[in-house]
């Protein structure tokens, strides 16, 4: 009877060690032309496929702020839910983020929704990077920007946007063991999910966050 095979082990996961990481892993600056780069998609049905020119020519900019929390022995990833009074994506677990409004870059547009949603102050925040663009099936291309949030900030919801913040740890989501595949329907598509405990992250978030994983942690 053969041995099995070990269970692979966790990322080195403390603070010193993700910031190591993510200075020499992380763009410094967003793609000046998005469009000539192969995109990455957040939702998991798009990844075994480039997204069409006209899709990319027709997308909508967007920005999010993907906040790591500067626990020296158990950082962790700040995540909202969305209001379910919201017409669109409803009840699902995102970043802090939205549109890029006109004369705004990606990083401001990022800091000012973090601070409408959930009060999150930018004196708090430090961007470290960014992340490849991410292109949903709803249209938006969004512009992933990782920081680093210095513990000890306070949150203040807006009702209209959240319904809840909460840490769930980088150790947890960079486990490649924590990504799963779910297949939807009989129609061939899946998504990519990282439940972690009553919360459902799926879709764009999770593609960001798979996108951080293969990143820093490959």
């Amino acid at each position: 009877m053969s041995a099995s095979s070990p269970s692979p082990a966790l990322p080195d996961v403390t603070l010193s060690d993700f910031l190591a990481r993510a200075q020499t892993r992380l763009h410094e600056q967003l793609p000046s032309q998005p469009l000539a780069n192969q995109p990455r998609a957040g939702d998991d049905r798009f990844w075994a496929r480039p997204l069409s020119s006209d899709m990319q020519a027709k997308a909508r900019d967007a920005a999010v702020l993907i906040p790591v929390i500067g626990h020296q022995d158990n950082p962790t990833i700040l995540l909202t839910q969305r209001s379910r009074q919201l017409a669109k994506h409803s009840g699902q677990i995102a970043f802090p983020g939205g549109k890029i409004d006109q004369n705004e870059n990606p990083l401001q547009a990022a800091l000012r929704e973090a601070e409408e949603e959930i009060g999150l102050a930018a004196h708090k925040i430090e961007p470290l990077g960014y992340l490849d663009y991410c292109f949903t099936g709803t249209g938006f291309r969004i512009a992933p920007v990782v920081a680093l949030v210095t513990p000890g900030f306070e949150i203040k919801i807006n009702p209209a946007e959240v319904d809840d913040v909460f840490e769930v740890p980088l150790a947890f989501l960079m486990e490649p063991g924590n990504h799963q595949r779910i297949q939807k329907g009989d129609e061939g598509h899946s998504f990519l999910a990282m439940p972690y405990a009553e919360r459902f992250i799926w879709g764009a978030t999770a593609g960001m966050l798979r996108q951080l994983y293969e990143r820093l942690y490959p």
